[in-house]
């Protein structure tokens, strides 16, 4: 349980560290002209991730989930193998990427680089988060959060983050590479 526990804190320290580059970049953006949409929302995708990391603890601890090897292993390299898909999609957006809504008029959406290359798949990291937020609590069994995360951040990508995304960019920029 300890080691599940410094897994939980690290991911912690790492969407800490997510959070000022992502301020940084969103200071930079609005200083560029930059418009946001779906501040009202952000509140509610900070508590459902904040909780997911506060529930993956809790679950493990209040029902003593034990750490099945033949579910934890691999759920731990699925977790670990997303940390690395987000690492990919924050490089490839680079300074345009941040945790809130926010478009720079003719800024152009990230088109050509890393995974937002892919047609098929318009929104990478959101599918990422979606596969972590599974794998992250499998790794000790905490399969109530890993339930609870999926449903909640589907209704909350899906009626919510994606169509403000996408209105945002239609709106503002053209395409570009």
């Amino acid at each position: 349980m300890i080691a599940y526990i410094a897994l939980i804190l690290a991911t912690g320290v790492e969407r800490i560290v997510e959070l000022v580059v992502s301020r940084r970049n969103a200071a930079a953006a609005m200083a560029r002209g930059g418009v946001e949409y779906g501040q009202r929302h952000f509140p509610w995708m900070v508590a459902l991730h904040t909780g997911l990391l506060l529930a993956c603890i809790v679950e493990v601890g209040l029902l003593d989930r034990p750490f099945i090897p033949g579910l934890g292993w691999p759920m731990l390299v699925i977790a670990l193998l997303s940390q690395a898909g987000r690492y990919w999609c924050i490089a490839s957006l680079g300074a345009q990427w941040n945790t809130r809504v926010i478009v720079v008029p003719g800024a152009g959406a990230v088109r050509a680089k890393g995974p937002y290359r892919f047609a098929w798949l318009p929104h990478p990291n959101y599918l990422i988060v979606a596969v972590e937020g599974i794998a992250l609590p499998l790794v000790h069994t905490a399969w109530i959060t890993a339930i609870a995360f999926t449903v909640l951040n589907a209704v909350l990508l899906l009626g919510f983050r994606i169509p403000t995304e996408n209105k945002a960019l239609r709106r503002l920029t053209p395409t570009a590479g």
